[in-house]
């Protein structure tokens, strides 16, 4: 099987190497290069054509966000998630509308992250959960159809959902609810299915676009 080709952007040396580090434990990544700056990603990224970009948002010279419209301003299909300490609105949703397949806080546990990359490989939308409501704020109207599938859920499913609009883990709600884990698991599959979302994180926004609380 081919493994993801990933490109870490940071002028950070430390953060890097830690990346790099755990990314090289894991048998689905190769990590293909480093950039400490935003020309030096534009031009690795033009020459070895990742399939994931890290990008840091708080870089000397180009930015991260000047860097990241610099990027999908070429013919590149490299996903790109923003790995930062900002957890800033403004910072989530112009990186999110500038092109970011992601926005992954630093200080998520590893093992989170790993998964969250796992899952943006996969062609889904990556967010810090914490980081939900303020890119839920930031979208459209929810449709006439969309609000009434919310009857469709069942009372424990609705309550799990409002629960996921405010940021909390699967960890959190179960400890919450005093349920176990794999059964939060299974509600939340079950409510995704019923909504036809694909995420947590999109499930988180259209429940905050529908008012749930």
């Amino acid at each position: 099987m081919s493994t993801t080709r990933v490109l870490i952007v940071d002028d950070h040396p430390l953060l890097r190497r830690g990346v790099k580090q755990l990314l090289e434990l894991e048998p689905d990544f190769t990590c293909i290069g480093e950039a400490n700056s935003g020309q030096e990603a534009l031009e690795l990224a033009e020459a070895e054509k990742p399939d994931l970009i890290l990008l840091d948002l708080n870089m000397n010279g180009m930015d991260g966000l000047e860097t990241l419209r610099a990027l999908r301003g070429k013919a590149l299909e490299s996903r790109i998630i923003i790995l930062t300490v900002s957890d800033s609105d403004t910072d989530v949703v112009q990186a999110m509308r500038d092109g970011a397949d992601g926005y992954v806080l630093k200080d998520t546990e590893p093992e989170e992250l790993v998964s969250q990359l796992k899952q943006a490989t996969e062609g889904r939308l990556v967010v810090s959960e914490s980081l939900t409501p303020a890119l839920a704020r930031a979208l459209g109207r929810p449709s006439r159809d969309e609000k009434a599938s919310l009857a469709n859920l069942t009372a424990r499913e609705r309550e799990i959902l409002k629960l996921i609009a405010r940021g909390k883990s699967n960890k959190m709600i179960a400890k919450q609810l005093d349920i176990a884990e794999g059964t939060i698991k299974v509600h939340v599959r079950s409510m995704l299915k019923k909504l036809g979302l694909r995420s947590r994180v999109e499930a988180a926004v259209w429940a905050v676009n529908q008012g749930v609380r």
